[in-house]
């Protein structure tokens, strides 16, 4: 998932944006954090961050009409020296800032929701993804995903 900073996609990308004029597109392929990473950036965006129950509401519906993979790379990363806490919601993964900006690290108790809780480790840098399991429309199940 992308979070663009303009909202010209490319062609064949679902699109939805916020009325504040974040923007999130989906593209479906098959590849590492690193090469979606790189790919958003040529789109002159970044990988998506969510900071409240709004931008997930969005990228859900975004990701049910794409009828996209199982796991979208998100920009949700922990790094190395940074170890796993399982009281926070976000359990050490940060996001990584979109377009150059800063992105929120502070989010509510209830987008801490975890499909499996991550590998306990403070050795190793990680991602996480955003785990989908398609559903109602209404109240698709969701999870992030080591």
């Amino acid at each position: 998932a992308c979070a663009l900073s303009q909202p010209s996609p490319p062609p064949r990308a679902a699109v939805r944006c916020s009325s504040a004029g974040t923007c999130f597109s989906a593209h479906l392929d098959n590849a590492s954090y690193p090469a979606a990473s790189g790919a958003c950036g040529q789109r002159q965006g970044g990988l998506a961050w969510v900071s409240g129950e709004p931008e997930l509401r969005l990228l859900l519906r975004l990701l049910a009409e794409a009828e996209a993979p199982v796991l979208l790379w998100v920009g949700l990363r922990r790094n190395a020296s940074t170890c796993t806490h399982r009281e926070h919601p976000l359990r050490g993964f940060t996001w990584e800032g979109v377009g150059g900006g800063t992105a929120p690290q502070e989010v509510p108790a209830a987008l801490g929701r975890w499909v499996k809780e991550p590998v306990r480790s403070c050795l190793t840098a990680r991602c996480a993804g955003l785990h989908m399991v398609a559903g109602p429309k209404s109240s698709p199940s969701w999870g992030w995903e080591e």
